[in-house]
């Protein structure tokens, strides 16, 4: 792959040569003194181990001996090993794992057997756990001194894999290009852009340098990964209205995350489209909520609950766990993650940053296994795919968005991310060059990330409080406190106070008439948070409720919603005017009168699309409730506990990017917007066909109508190559 400085061409200086020569044989004397004391402390130690002869030796004599049979265990383990691995392949985890402890076994007895005069002997038994001691020292020792070394790293899946040099340029002749969909979860299209300008990511610079199309694109109003990912790998996010929704005809309720949700969610999009997905030719789905029809899976949550061949990773993910090398640099880096995280967010606490949410409990462990665990399974999977010459690899890196979360979309903690993301996109380009054919890699994602405090920081109650007070039902002490607070405070907050008034106190209508009482066993809403999109159903009525129907029933509840200063706008349906949009100041427009202007401007390009098209869906809330947006700092307010969310409209989550190699077409023509990530798929359907040749579908049946997803802007899309 061109244009990864310094890694990507597969050539090294000699200085850097030498340099690296000389750490890995550094490293090679540490493990073997490391092994060869192991190896003393454990033939003291049991009685069936000996290292000396039958009449005794010195000290000197038996050391040397130690010596000899860790050399020869370890040049066994590094020589054979990897043929062992690779022929067991198809063997399932657990044999796999037994299998481990008796070829280690058996191979330190071959090493005693080679020592001279007989001085090494073991039974069995003993051997077995010889060897599993000595493994794991060794890999504990070249681990902590090479943790960070990806160099090493790179070197082990070479051995694993057979290769150990460049392809040739005549190597594989009439080879046609595989591709590799690198997914960077919730990195956005600015955050890309400031992380190239500030030196965060080399290697992407360097990519675009090297003349690789930087193109933003728009999501959906539902931008979060369960939509964004299924349009993309499978052609298809009809009917996917937020990150969790409640479908009154199953009485479901579906969290994209889930793996029966993600199961029933790809279900649906292969049943609409007709097609297997952006995969099914020689793919592979790495780290994925959807398998976009790859034969080839790991940790792919809709195959999650699936037995059987088609749930095994084969190369890449055996190789990994199967190296125990491997498992203990995960290991050390997942604990450095938890003491990093541990670290960071004492140090926001007593520095009291703002806007701020808890990050104790189990989270740290939870942001280890997203930044690490996660992170090496994928790209050694993708590693190993390349290496066996897959046509196509869609992988998912979910590093960034987790920590984005809860420290926020930018700072410290992120940039921290960012530049270990783009550590991972050089070795795997780095690996391409070693690959049977040439790969063309694309990056993107399928969101970006809208920093700010919590709905609740700001306004000191939930999203579900203040939709329980506009019902009439109970709320907690501390809600019923705002109500009663006086002086001071923020315009928002005394608006906020106002809005609650409106909720806790029974209502006056214009004419000054007292409302009616409310019911006095109402339904109990069904309130459902998805960043800054909030969706609030009536489960006990089982069509989606109108505006006339809502307002008899609660009439303070969509007055309380609309006129909080929190809240951008409310779409809900209306008997007399089909669907409104609701927002303060008691603005209401009809769905089918909606543009980019009015209670929308706001929320910029596209709002108005993405309002209209989720209002038809089938399973749409009865209430869909946006979050407010300013312009000025970017800032949105999530109904969930999160400082950096995604799932509605407003900043940067809806503006994720694609960054493709010159050597494919553009994304879009001059003058036309990507929208939408059906629109996506498409693209990347398109790219494989010009890499792969007709055995890939050209089209499928698309769920809107691509004239919709196609716009045409003011100028060309931005494609800045200098930053």
């Amino acid at each position: 792959m061109k244009g990864v400085a310094g890694v990507g061409d597969g050539r090294w200086g000699g200085a850097d040569r030498w340099r690296s020569a000389g750490r890995a044989l550094g490293r090679v004397i540490v493990v073997w003194a490391v092994s060869t004391l192991t190896m003393l402390v454990l033939a003291g130690l049991l009685p069936d181990f000996e290292l000396q002869s039958t009449g005794g030796d010195t000290f000197t004599r038996t050391a040397l001996t130690a010596a000899a049979a860790a050399g020869a265990f370890g040049l066994l383990s590094a020589l054979v090993w990897p043929v062992i691995v690779r022929g067991l392949l198809l063997v399932p985890a657990l044999v796999l794992g037994l299998l481990v402890f008796f070829l280690n076994g058996s191979m330190l007895l071959v090493a005693l057997w080679l020592i001279p005069d007989g001085r090494g002997t073991a039974n069995p038994e003993t051997a077995v756990v010889v060897a599993a001691v000595m493994s794991a020292v060794a890999s504990a020792t070249s681990t902590a001194l090479a943790v960070r070394d990806d160099d090493a790293y790179r070197r082990r899946i070479y051995r694993l894999t057979g290769r150990t040099r460049p392809r040739g340029p005549d190597e594989v002749p009439g080879q046609v290009p595989g591709t590799v969909f690198l997914q960077l979860d919730g990195v956005g299209h600015h955050v890309l852009r400031r992380a190239v300008a500030d030196g965060l990511m080399p290697t992407v610079a360097s990519w675009i340098d090297a003349g690789h199309r930087l193109t933003p694109w728009r999501t959906d109003w539902s931008s979060q990964t369960g939509a964004s990912q299924l349009g993309i790998l499978h052609g298809s996010n009809e009917d996917v209205p937020a990150f969790r929704w409640y479908e009154k005809d199953t009485g479901r309720l579906m969290v994209s995350n889930r793996p029966a949700s993600a199961v029933e969610l790809q279900r649906r999009a292969v049943h609409r489209t007709g097609d297997g997905g952006l995969l099914t030719v020689d793919g592979a789905s790495r780290g994925n909520l959807f398998s976009g029809g790859a034969d080839q899976l790991a940790l792919v949550l809709s195959m999650a609950a699936r037995r059987g061949p088609r749930n095994r990773s084969r190369a890449g993910y055996f190789a990994y766990f199967s190296d125990p090398a491997n498992a203990v640099r995960t290991a050390g880096s997942l604990v450095a993650e938890c003491g990093r995280e541990m670290f960071q967010s004492t140090r926001a606490l007593l520095r009291r940053e703002t806007p701020r949410v808890s990050r104790g409990g189990t989270y740290p462990f939870v942001r280890a296994f997203a930044t690490v665990v996660e992170r090496d399974v994928v790209v050694s999977a993708v590693m190993g795919d390349m290496l066996a010459g897959r046509t196509a690899v869609y992988a998912d890196l979910v590093a960034y968005d987790e920590v984005a979360h809860h420290s926020g979309p930018h700072g410290r903690d992120t940039d921290q991310v960012l530049r270990r993301l783009d550590r991972s996109i050089a070795l795997i380009a780095t690996v391409a060059e070693h690959a049977p054919r040439p790969y063309r890699i694309v990056l993107l994602s399928d969101h970006g990330q809208s920093p700010g405090e919590t709905f609740e920081g700001a306004y000191g109650l939930t999203l579900k409080d203040l939709v329980r007070a506009g019902c009439g039902l109970p709320v907690p002490r501390r809600v019923r406190r705002i109500r009663t607070e006086s002086g001071g405070g923020s315009e928002a907050r005394d608006a906020a106070r106002d809005a609650l008034r409106l909720a806790l106190h029974r209502p006056v209508d214009e004419t000054g008439e007292t409302a009616k009482e409310l019911p006095a066993r109402p339904s109990e809403p069904l309130v459902l948070a998805s960043g800054n999109l909030g969706l609030i159903s009536f489960p006990d009525v089982p069509h989606r409720m109108t505006r006339e129907e809502i307002d008899r029933r609660h009439p303070a509840l969509l007055r309380a919603l609309a006129h909080h200063p929190g809240i951008g706008f409310v779409l809900v349906a209306s008997a007399e005017h089909g669907s409104v949009v609701l927002a303060r100041d008691g603005v209401e427009v009809p769905v089918d009168d909606l543009d980019d202007g009015g209670p929308l401007a706001v929320f910029g390009r596209g709002a108005a699309r993405a309002v209209r098209r989720t209002d038809g869906f089938p399973h749409v809330a009865d209430i869909m409730v946006n979050s407010m947006y300013d312009p000025a700092t970017g800032t949105v307010h999530a109904f969930e506990e999160q400082i950096g969310s995604h799932g509605g409209l407003g900043g940067e989550q809806s503006h994720p990017f694609l960054l493709s190699p010159p050597e494919l077409s553009p994304p879009v023509g001059p003058g036309e917007e990507l929208v939408g990530a059906e629109q996506v798929h498409r693209v990347l359907r398109r790219w494989l066909r010009e890499c792969s040749g007709p055995q890939v579908p050209l089209e499928i049946s698309p769920s809107t109508d691509e004239s919709e997803s196609l716009l045409p802007v003011d100028g060309p899309v931005t494609q800045d190559k200098n930053r």
